[in-house]
């Protein structure tokens, strides 16, 4: 069988998610082949996975790239000097990154966002472009960029800056971090622009389909969570506008033919800049993860898959983990293990899987469930361990 899960936000990694489950596996069947390949949807968790399947000496990773891990100082969201990582496949020449470790919300004094010591509308999406450059300056010539969890609306200007785009003001300064800088944004220089990006192949991993700007762009739909105040979302809305149109000028594209592209409002309009200007690919996370890592190779012949992730909702159905493990599967049953479900059995079943096991089923207490998740996920491995055969038998028409 194979264990194919996500993380457990906030409470265990992928890969330890994955331990602990087969731990109480093998404790009820000594004899199972268990292999291990943990997994993610392209936002953070994605590096952890990629450093994980290759650590791992299962079989069932074999065909997975040999990533290991690397790191570079970058600037973080509100201009502080950070330590970010990327994976990194020296022989594919293939690196992985997530734009959070570098300019995620996760990084942001929540309590300083909120009492108004940090200005939201001067995030800065730099030190994405610094880990593209630290990609770059490794021989990666792949790079696949997660657009998950970013703390910033600057529609990437931060990042083209960092990697040598000139974008300026009506005095012909260079402009100011964040959505407040790009709205001055009168002229771009596309000459110091990194020569390597021309060479390199950009897949961005995304499920996000906004445009960048307009009642679904990304300073109206995503800016709230991020500290942008209400009354300044229609502000920097609008800048991102021009400094949409003043990129696509600058590029000779037709008006709106890059920002009312699906998926340009990602990552407050990184998915904007990577498409338009570094040539990216746009493709749904967790297939982008699932190619990257080899499950295809390593479900197939699996007589169980075992899939998971904190939280089992309706949100889970619409491209995250488990949903894409369970299109995958080449036909093998599918178990869901998750701290706690919002969707009635039937609807879980309809969307793919067999069985679901909650964590809260054996411990009620749902803080526990967060605090002390291994010990309960290793009593939920013993449980699928217990019903193994009927888990894993085909319906007729499957054999």
């Amino acid at each position: 069988m194979l264990v194919a899960c996500d993380k457990f936000k906030g409470s265990a990694t992928a890969l330890e998610v994955a331990g602990a489950l087969r731990r109480g596996i093998l404790a009820e069947r000594s004899g199972a082949e268990v292999d291990v390949l943990p997994v993610a949807d392209g936002g953070d968790g994605t590096v952890d996975a990629a450093l994980a399947a290759a650590a791992s000496s299962s079989s069932a990773t074999a065909a997975a790239p040999g990533f290991d891990e690397r790191r570079c100082s970058v600037t973080g969201p509100y201009g502080e000097p950070r330590e970010a990582r990327f994976a990194f496949d020296p022989g594919a020449r293939t690196a992985v990154i997530e734009v959070a470790e570098a300019c995620g919300l996760h990084l942001v004094d929540r309590h300083a966002l909120g009492s108004g010591a940090l200005d939201a509308t001067v995030a800065t999406s730099a030190g994405a472009g610094q880990l593209i450059a630290a990609a770059l300056d490794a021989g990666a010539r792949s790079i696949v960029l997660g657009l998950g969890g970013s703390a910033t609306t600057d529609g990437g200007a931060g990042m083209l800056t960092a990697l040598g785009l000139g974008v300026f003001d009506a005095v012909g300064a260079p402009v100011g971090p964040g959505g407040a800088g790009a709205s001055h944004a009168t002229r771009i220089d596309t000459a110091g622009l990194d020569p390597r990006l021309a060479g390199a192949r950009i897949l961005v991993a995304s499920d996000v389909t906004n445009p960048l700007c307009g009642d679904d762009g990304a300073a109206a739909v995503y800016g709230p969570q991020k500290g942008l105040p209400p009354e300044r979302i229609a502000e920097i809305d609008a800048g991102l506008g021009r400094f949409g149109a003043l990129v696509e000028r600058g590029l000779g594209a037709a008006p709106g033919e890059w920002t009312g592209r699906p998926g340009a409002g990602a990552a407050g309009g990184l998915g904007f800049t990577a498409l338009a200007v570094l040539g990216g690919e746009l493709r749904p996370g967790i297939d982008l993860v699932l190619d990257l890592l080899g499950f295809d190779a390593a479900v197939a012949g699996a007589d169980l898959v075992i899939t998971g992730e904190g939280r089992l909702d309706e949100q889970t159905l619409s491209g995250k983990a488990p949903a894409g493990v369970a299109a995958r599967a080449g036909g093998a049953p599918v178990v869901l293990v998750c701290g706690s479900s919002a969707l009635p059995r039937e609807r879980a079943v309809a969307a793919g899987f067999r069985e679901v096991f909650e964590l809260v089923s054996i411990e009620p207490d749902a803080e526990r469930c967060m605090r002390e998740p291994l010990p309960l996920l290793e009593r939920i491995g013993r449980l699928i361990g217990g019903c193994l055969a009927q888990l894993a038998a085909r319906p007729p028409e499957a054999r």
